[in-house]
């Protein structure tokens, strides 16, 4: 994943909490929850340095 792409993503993520925060109907909120842990799942699989440091 680029340096761009990543940026991208993070800023994905935020936008969605972002909207998580603001909506009101339950079963959005739930969705939206569901996407964002998709889309950290994905980050972390992409980018292994997000895991931390490696013993």
């Amino acid at each position: 994943m680029t340096e761009h792409q990543l940026k991208e993503r993070q800023f994905q993520i935020a936008r969605y909490r972002r909207l998580e925060l603001e909506v009101t109907d339950p079963l959005a909120a739930c969705l939206l929850h569901s996407i964002i842990e998709e889309l950290e799942e994905e980050l972390r699989r992409d980018v292994p340095e997000c895991h931390g440091p490696r013993d």
